[in-house]
């Protein structure tokens, strides 16, 4: 029995999961902040109607529309559609956002004063209007920051927005 060694017995291996514990306890929250981060905005948009509007001559108050009316020089606010509000020319940086926002206050603020409640908005866009454009300026006729009791509450306007063509300018629109 010279030829039989004996066999080694190997200690049993320690398990250290100590270094994927800590990189757990990191994870895990960083990734649950991330969550609350990426979230998705969704825009309801209609289209406007086309019958009604060409065929009644005269509507009723409740029944008129706001029409924002979107060029590459400016913005052109209508209510009741058809009647020019006020012209709103772009400034150095672009199309003046907070300009239009005071205007659509103030017709919003008339439109109460009178017992009407309107949230609907028509944007007429010219054909090469940029995209984050329209979505800033939707998020302008939608809501405003309004301070009440010292914090900072989102203000509705009008958050049914309707999209449409900018109609065609005429040959005297065109040349001064």
């Amino acid at each position: 029995m010279l030829g039989r060694r004996k066999r080694l017995q190997k200690p049993d291996a320690e398990l250290d999961i100590t270094s994927f514990m800590n990189l757990m306890i990191v994870l895990v929250p960083v990734l649950l902040m991330m969550m609350v981060f990426s979230r998705i905005t969704v825009l309801e948009l209609s289209l406007p109607e086309l019958g009604e509007a060409s065929e009644q001559t005269e509507l009723d108050e409740k029944d008129q529309q706001l029409e924002i009316l979107v060029r590459s020089n400016g913005i052109e606010v209508f209510y009741p559609q058809g009647y020019l509000v006020k012209e709103v020319p772009n400034n150095e940086d672009g199309y003046d956002y907070v300009a239009l926002q005071d205007i659509l206050k103030q017709i919003k603020q008339t439109l109460i004063n009178k017992g009407l409640e309107k949230n609907q908005a028509t944007l007429l866009l010219e054909q090469d209007i940029p995209y984050q454009v329209i979505v800033a300026l939707m998020d302008t006729t939608r809501s405003y920051d309004e301070v009440v009791v010292a914090s900072v509450v989102q203000a509705e306007l009008f958050p049914q927005i309707s999209l449409g063509d900018a109609p065609l300018l005429t040959q005297s629109e065109t040349t001064p």
